[in-house]
């Protein structure tokens, strides 16, 4: 067990004015298990990097751990996963794979595999298991959850509940209730360190924050009393200072007005110690603008039919059969394992060419919005996208900053978004849209908490017909309607 301190932690970027880290100061256990929260765009990432020195900063990080990070890149995917992990890990035994392969219900098999060949949630299982292995490391983790399904982030989750020293970046959030024991929050100005499980923490600092707001609301009061209470002793003070010409007894007018004069001073001190006290609240409040949304109704109730709908590819199907209807107001979420072909449903809908069987039928005139999973196609300024999709530029942007966008990001090119900002852009993008029916492929990947909850507060309130695939498990049970269940063929047919 040792300490990781970073003391006056000064960064910025040198495309950027302005410092992403100001005179940082705080310290961690090797041994804790932390959860690391806060807005997309402030710093996570970053402040892994730091930790793992490859940008100049000003301050001190004091450590006596080697620091991985998770994602590992792996140079030649084309090699066998078991040469990779020998890589990775190269003093474990050969039953030290196997034992932690097994906790995460891994196949052994896939150790004789080319890494290529692995789905993405296997990869992810494997990387960790292989990093854990390297005694004495601290790992920096960086949202491993993005490809993982709903079965696997449990399942990841109790992995690391046994573990101990990392920092894992997450928004899932029963993904980090169930493996964390401290949070690291990335505020809007401090950086903390508090004890406990994000539930813990998020009720903590929502006490916390309605406690500066109401305090501010007094100091707010007090402060216009304080005003108005020295504008009409400045007044009087003026009146008695006028008063002093022509008067009898100047001396006693002087004496009246000097201390007219000193009590507007010592209401403008308290004045001042009110706006001094009401400047230190209010630094770290998280606050989120109500979204909107205008859904279409439809002439009927039944929108769409799926009956016993089989994806195929290469003439082979890979799951079983689905039917199910989507009604006018519901809001269907589909679960299942990796591919089990919930995200070709979705693109079914949009009119991709997929081979199926069965029968789908899509009511005449249907307008749909779709949010993919994949946002490496974006590119450009947010005007020529706003344009190029057809949808009100004003409106776009103003959504954008209601999701914590700053206006300096409207004037740079969405590839140099963070992947959490580019998911923004294809939700605002969907927000600004009049449909009928709202198709959302895993719109979450690398959102923040906070816009999580600003999102499902917007769908309760204005109840879009969806159909959507989300594996965070607390999203889903807050909007959803109706779950169908998506089944994987274990062999092709």
């Amino acid at each position: 067990m040792s300490m990781i301190k970073i003391e006056n932690l000064t960064f910025s970027y040198p495309t950027s004015g302005d410092n992403l880290f100001e005179n940082v100061t705080f310290q961690m256990d090797t041994d804790w298990k932390l959860g690391f929260v806060g807005r997309n765009g402030r710093g996570k990432t970053t402040l892994f990097h730091l930790l793992l020195n490859k940008y100049e900063y000003r301050g001190k990080i004091t450590h006596s751990v080697q620091f991985d990070y998770f994602p590992y890149t792996v140079a030649d995917k084309s090699r066998l996963t078991e040469e990779i992990l020998q890589k990775i890990c190269p003093f474990v035994e050969p039953w030290e794979i196997t034992r932690e392969l097994s906790y995460l219900e891994v196949d052994i098999d896939v150790l004789w595999r080319p890494f290529e060949t692995l789905s993405n949630g296997e990869q992810t299982k494997v990387l960790l298991a292989a990093l854990f292995l390297n005694e004495g490391h601290f790992l920096l983790i960086d949202e491993p959850t993005n490809h993982l399904d709903t079965h696997a982030r449990k399942m990841v989750s109790a992995y690391l509940k046994k573990k101990k020293g990392f920092i894992l970046v997450s928004h899932d959030r029963c993904f980090l209730d169930g493996c964390i024991d401290h949070i690291l929050s990335l505020n809007r100005t401090t950086i903390e360190v508090q004890n406990g499980n994000f539930s813990s923490w998020m009720a903590n600092f929502t006490r916390q924050q309605e406690s500066e707001i109401a305090q501010n609301e007094r100091l707010q009061k007090d402060i216009s009393r304080l005003k108005q209470s020295a504008k009409r002793s400045a007044v009087w003070s003026n009146r008695v200072e006028a008063s002093k010409t022509g008067a009898a007894d100047k001396g006693y007018v002087g004496h009246k007005a000097a201390k007219m004069m000193k009590r507007s001073k010592v209401i403008e001190a308290r004045q001042q110690q009110a706006i001094k006290e009401k400047s230190e609240l209010l630094k770290n409040i998280e606050t989120t603008e109500n979204l909107k949304l205008s859904p279409l109704q439809y002439h009927t109730d039944r929108l769409v039919t799926f009956s016993d709908i089989i994806i195929c590819y290469d003439n082979k199907a890979i799951c079983n059969p689905v039917s199910f209807t989507i009604q006018q107001g519901e809001r269907v979420a589909l679960d299942g394992k990796n591919g089990s072909g919930k995200s070709s449903l979705l693109k079914l809908l949009t009119g991709e060419k997929i081979d199926y069987t069965g029968t789908m039928t899509i009511e005449s005139g249907l307008i749909i919005s779709y949010v993919p999973q994949e946002t490496s196609h974006l590119q450009g300024r947010l005007g020529n996208f706003a344009r190029q999709h057809h949808i009100n530029e004003s409106l776009f942007k103003a959504v954008l900053r209601k999701m914590d966008f700053e206006r300096t990001q409207f004037e740079k090119d969405i590839k140099y978004f963070s992947e959490g900002q580019k998911k923004k852009v294809l939700i605002a993008k969907s927000l600004c849209e009049q449909a009928h029916l709202y198709i959302w492929d895993e719109p979450l990947n690398f959102i923040d908490i906070y816009s999580r909850m600003q999102i499902e507060q917007l769908i309760n309130e204005f109840s879009p017909t969806m159909i959507f695939v989300e594996h965070d498990s607390t999203f889903r049970e807050t909007i959803a309607t109706k779950c169908i269940q998506t089944v994987r063929l274990t062999k092709n047919r």
